[in-house]
């Protein structure tokens, strides 16, 4: 059976709420989003809710096509997704990506975000991964990368609200030496949890025990548990086994074992204690991890940014590289 095509992009130049769209920069199975101009010519993103498997549209149209039989739980998410935007106008922090608008039009919905310069996390993973090396940042790099992400995700679990698919793609690490949280979920989240619509809506490997299931309680234990998967990705170059490997066979403390001379023992069990299979057993809020992510703060170079310190490393790598191809 052919694979149903994605609903189409908004041609470019298409005008939604006063915003002129550019191009598409990405689509999810929840969304697209577009580059696109404010009226007074200030670049901004723009995401617009067309999840690929309730909705099809041609190209060239501007409203999405709901079969009639998918239309409450198009409903659903459209309202869930005007409520995460809401949420998220309301949080004002540099590691949190800033939405400055949301609105209907098009029977869907928009929000317009900050427009961010410079790569995610997993760009510098996959850059910055050596052949002889399993060891992706240094401890320093990674300690200070995560404190920061925490400082915007504790603001958003402070507004009652989960992120749900913590990952290296969704780290932004902006041109201006900042680490954004970006993509948050909760559209994605009510919609997997209703009627019989189920499919995967988590990343394998970064999402918790309890993503998989629908009778488990999520919460700020949930996020923490794709911290850990992210400072893993960070110290190995590769994400972890997700959870049914786990659940038939935990390499975890295995594959940490191969970093044990890269990597301090704290920073090690601090992996093993977001990524416990029981959620009890992970720290409970944000704050209890950043207080043990800063316990070895000797480690951190305050004085240089995150970016600074990443793109030293990178720099380093390609530096190398470099003279193995001249020599």
């Amino acid at each position: 059976m052919p694979n149903k095509p994605k609903p189409a992009p908004l041609p470019p130049n298409t005008v939604v709420g006063g915003y002129r769209v550019l191009h598409r920069i990405s689509s999810g199975g929840f969304g697209v989003v577009y580059s696109a101009l404010d009226e007074y010519g200030q670049a901004v993103a723009i995401k617009e809710f067309l999840p690929a498997s309730l909705v099809s549209r041609e190209p060239g149209q501007l409203i999405p096509i709901v079969a009639p039989e998918k239309l409450a739980l198009y409903r659903l998410g459209l309202k869930s997704f005007f409520e995460e935007g809401r949420s998220l106008a309301q949080i004002s922090h540099e590691s949190v990506v800033s939405v400055f608008n949301f609105f209907e039009e098009n029977e869907t919905v928009y929000m317009v975000m900050n427009h961010l310069m410079g790569a995610t996390l997993q760009e510098f993973i996959v850059t910055a991964r050596h052949p002889n090396s399993r060891k992706v940042f240094r401890e320093p790099t990674i300690r200070s990368l995560f404190d920061e992400v925490l400082h915007g995700l504790r603001i958003v679990h402070q507004h009652k609200m989960l992120h749900l698919d913590i990952k290296p793609a969704n780290i932004f690490i902006t041109d201006d030496d900042k680490a954004v949280l970006i993509d948050f979920g909760a559209a994605r989240e009510v919609l997997s949890k209703e009627g019989n619509f189920v499919r995967p809506m988590y990343t394998p490997g970064f999402a918790a025990p309890e993503m998989y299931k629908r009778d488990l309680a999520l919460g700020p234990w949930t996020d923490i548990y794709a911290i850990g998967a992210c400072i893993y990705a960070c110290m190995l170059g590769v994400p972890p086994h997700d959870v049914p490997q786990r659940r038939e066979n935990d390499r975890l403390g295995l594959a940490l074992s191969r970093v044990r001379k890269v990597y301090s023992e704290n920073l090690i069990q601090v992996v093993e204690w977001c990524m416990s299979m029981d959620p009890l057993a992970r720290p409970q809020s944000v704050f209890a991890l950043q207080r043990e992510l800063l316990r070895d703060a000797h480690l951190a170079h305050p004085s240089l940014s995150i970016s600074e310190k990443v793109r030293m490393q990178l720099d380093a790598l390609w530096s190398s590289a470099r003279h193995k191809k001249t020599d």
